[in-house]
């Protein structure tokens, strides 16, 4: 049969499915095909398991009529949305670069051209004062337009990466979304394609010394696991070497080169466990020999610089601590201790200078940046000192830093109404030289926000802190205004207060943005991410929900106008608030959630699955099979009242299928007993990131922020 008639007959099917009496401006209902699921001798009936077929015409047809469904319904906002999109893209500066960094005898640097989607990749010789002036055109070299790359393509994603002579530039291509690269090369000397390419591998390169031997990561074309470390030699004309494959699939593998440039480093990691191989960087014919076996709930990350390995450690440290080692002997037991593990503070990353060292920390739930003198450098260099970042709550961390024989810090510091900025610290003077901070246009004034930091107490007790940001002059004297709370809680990852020109569009009508910095994170130190995984991951949904009632308490925000969004394992954190609490919300945003938890973690072959057993745990294990069960939010719709709800995903997404929230929508249609809105929008050309150019991103955002206006009865209000 035709495409386009399988295409056709596939959407008639569809419809065909709709409640008797459907009109055009009803929403589309996926045919229910019962698929039964057996567990411990437990029978769970998926209804929507078919949806899990990405080629079938029916399946894209389904995705389409939710997206013409979502167009029907959102249509009356059309003319928000356009004035959002140019609202945002009015405050950007569509010129513009980042700051330059020194490597070698070059500055880096990427810029945008007005009215271009995608970014530009650049570099300048270091023989002038780039920081005074020193701008000739004639001196920039173009290293990779990704907007010719990019030219005729829905989606683009690319990642360079410079061999260490400065003359070869590697670069990975995805026009997909689903993460797998074409790496392609490109002599910067004459501007000549290299015919060496390699297809379907992970953007992760590293050059060898040589400059012409390159190692790579391939990933399993199923699971997308990353397990495979390839050799390839430019011009070599055989085929690629493989050096290391990773054998337990509960691991992946990163690669990276030390500061010092001497090593490259392999690292097997797992939820619990790290394993790193090490190879001399001038050695690109040898082999990656183990700095540490992996042990037992051991984390561990290597670095290099002289003739010391430092190591940061998790052994006997639950926060971590600081070693060191020599070059000649690697293990364990060789260890030095440089810095001590600390209840209170939770060392996060590290980075080597021959004069000091720096240390990225996490103290009281902020993120801290100390600098301390590098042990046995034959230098007293700079006193240890924290940088003093003067407001409540803010994102602080390492910039691009590639010299270790450098004299200052390059650091990025933000807040919820700071805008990004970056700064170059010299620890000896203690002096900041602020290299540029994020221009925003329309008449922005940091002083027309406020931003807070609030604690909210738990059902347990535990105090949850909490970072908002809000107009003073929009706000309601009494009984607060729309709010929008944001979270994540999962994987130890821990979202700070950082600045968005784009929320500028909610705040400026009245909105409240508040960020919950709940369990499951590691803002608290590494304790807060143990009580928020496992059998203790109920933790991170009741931190979340006891957060919006506090704000609505200190009168932050209206009782019935509270919304809610996150994404990725956010959604998941969506979805289980959306049906544990849903007469607290008006409305939620899910982006690209993981809401089938129960079927995703019995299915080895689907992708992410293996290594994160020790997140949320193996279901194959009754304990955690029933754990699990009891609030995965596609096991538990029920028949009820539910919250407005937008869910975005993408088709190509290689992290949280699209199936998942595609069956999520579909049951919560047949069951939810409300009239409230419930809209699916699927990215049919991107993955897990969304769109990949800037501008449609902004596209996605007006789209999102007017579903929150809308709702909250602020679509006809203008930006003050």
């Amino acid at each position: 049969m035709h495409t386009l008639s399988v295409v056709l007959a596939a959407v008639l099917a569809v419809t065909s499915c709709a409640a008797p009496g459907a009109g055009p401006g009803d929403p589309p209902t996926a045919a229910a095909r019962p698929h039964e699921l057996e567990t411990h001798g437990d029978v769970r009936v998926d209804e929507y398991y078919w949806l899990r077929e990405r080629e079938d015409p029916e399946v894209i047809a389904y995705l389409e009529a939710e997206n013409a469904y979502l167009d029907g319904v959102m249509a009356h906002t059309g003319e928000l949305q356009e004035t959002l999109f140019e609202e945002i893209r009015g405050r950007i500066v569509e010129d513009d670069a980042s700051v330059p960094y020194r490597d070698g005898d070059y500055w880096y640097y990427t810029r945008y051209e007005e009215g271009k989607q995608y970014e530009i990749y650049c570099r300048r010789p270091a023989d002038g004062d780039i920081f005074g002036g020193d701008q000739r055109p004639e001196a920039e070299d173009v290293l990779l337009d990704v907007n010719e790359i990019a030219e005729g393509r829905e989606y683009t994603a690319v990642r360079p990466s410079v061999s260490p002579d400065h003359r070869i530039l590697a670069y990975g291509v995805d026009d997909v979304g689903r993460r797998f690269y074409t790496v392609r090369f490109r002599d910067l000397a004459t501007g000549e394609t290299l015919p060496d390419e390699i297809p379907d591998v992970t953007a992760n390169l590293v050059w060898a010394a040589d400059s012409a031997t390159l190692f790579y990561v391939r990933q399993d074309p199923d699971t997308l696991r990353s397990y495979q470390v390839f050799r390839h030699r430019l011009g070599g004309g055989s085929a690629d070497e493989l050096v290391y494959e990773e054998p337990d699939e509960t691991f992946s593998v990163f690669l990276q080169r030390s500061q010092s440039r001497e090593y490259l480093m392999a690292t097997s990691s797992h939820t619990l466990r790290t394993e790193v191989r090490i190879l001399r960087a001038d050695d690109p014919g040898g082999d990656f020999v183990v700095f540490e076996p992996r042990g037992e709930r051991h984390e561990y990350g290597v670095d290099h610089l002289g003739d010391r390995f430092w190591v940061r450690t998790n052994d006997g440290a639950p926060n971590f601590r600081l070693m060191s080692t020599g070059e000649d002997e690697t293990g364990r037991a060789a260890w030095r201790e440089e810095l001590p593990h600390r209840d209170d503070v939770l060392l996060e990353n590290f980075e080597l200078f021959d004069r000091f060292l720096v240390l990225a920390e996490r103290r009281d739930g902020l993120e801290r940046i100390r600098i301390e003198p590098m042990a046995g450098s034959g230098d007293p260099g700079p006193e240890g000192h924290d940088l003093d970042f003067g407001e409540p709550t803010y994102s602080a961390g390492l910039g691009v830093n590639p010299d270790p024989a450098s004299a200052t810090l390059r650091y990025v510091y933000q807040s919820l109404t700071t805008p990004r900025s970056v700064f170059d610290y010299d620890p000896a003077t203690r002096g900041k030289t602020l290299r540029k901070q994020e221009q925003v246009l329309g008449g922005f004034d940091a002083a027309n926000y406020r931003s807070e930091r609030l604690w909210a107490t738990a059902e347990d007790g535990t105090k949850v802190p909490v970072s908002l940001v809000y107009r003073p002059d929009l706000r309601p004297e009494e009984g607060g205004g729309p709010l929008l709370l944001y979270g994540y809680g999962s994987y130890g990852a821990s979202m700070d207060a950082g600045f968005s020109s784009q929320r500028l569009s909610l705040l400026d009508r009245g909105f409240v943005y508040a960020i919950a910095h709940i369990r499951g994170g590691e803002e608290m130190g590494r304790s807060w991410y143990e009580n928020g995984k496992l059998l203790h991951k109920k933790n991170t949904f009741t931190d979340f929900i006891a957060a919006a009632e506090h704000l609505a308490a200190e009168g932050y925000a209206d009782p019935d106008q509270i919304y809610a969004m996150g994404g990725s394992a956010g959604g998941l954190l969506m979805g289980a608030v959306f049906s544990t609490r849903p007469d607290l919300w008006d409305g939620i945003v899910a982006r690209v959630p993981f809401v089938d938890v129960v079927t995703t973690m019995l299915d080895a072959s689907i992708p992410l699955t293996t290594f994160e057993w020790d997140e949320w745990g193996d279901p194959r294990e009754r304990e955690y099979y029933d754990y699990m069960l009891s609030y995965s939010p596609y096991d538990n719709v029920e028949a009820k009242d539910y919250p407005h709800m937008l869910v975005t995903t993408g088709l190509h997404d290689s992290q949280v299928q699209y199936w998942e929230p595609a069956k999520w929508v579909a049951r919560l249609r047949a069951r939810k007993t409300d009239d409230n809105r419930l809209l699916l929008k699927t990215n049919m050309s991107a993955g897990h990131g969304g769109a990949s150019g800037r501008y449609d991103r902004y596209r996605e955002t007006a789209l999102v922020y007017a579903f929150l206006l809308d709702l909250a009865g602020l679509a006809a209000r203008g930006a003050s």
